[in-house]
């Protein structure tokens, strides 16, 4: 399957769930679906298909940007809404448990 035929997906970069911090967030994605369905190789085992398609990411720092790229090089996209981000989340620091004056009970 060429990219002519697949829809290229721009969408926000989200969150990493394995830090706290922010770093990357902003950046926009464009991502090709897959092409074909994956297909476990008889001699190995592994899953694979011959879509390469899959493996494009490429980041861009506005939305504007990768739009404007997919247009130039052709291709169709479609544009997923960027995810609610809650604003009154305070940080906390591991350091607060053991302030002076704290508050709140020790809990553990």
């Amino acid at each position: 399957m060429s990219r002519d035929s697949q829809i290229a997906r721009i969408h926000r970069q989200p969150k990493s769930a394995m830090q706290s911090g922010r770093a990357g967030a902003g950046d926009w994605l464009l991502e090709f679906a897959p092409g074909e369905p994956k297909r476990l190789d008889p001699l190995t085992g592994w899953p694979g298909s011959g879509d390469t398609n899959g493996q494009v990411r490429l980041r861009f720092a506005t939305a504007e940007a990768a739009i404007a790229y997919a247009e130039a090089q052709g291709w169709r996209y479609e544009v997923a809404k960027p995810p609610v981000v809650r604003a009154d989340i305070k940080p906390k620091a591991y350091a607060d448990n053991f302030k002076f004056g704290r508050g709140e009970n020790w809990s553990h």
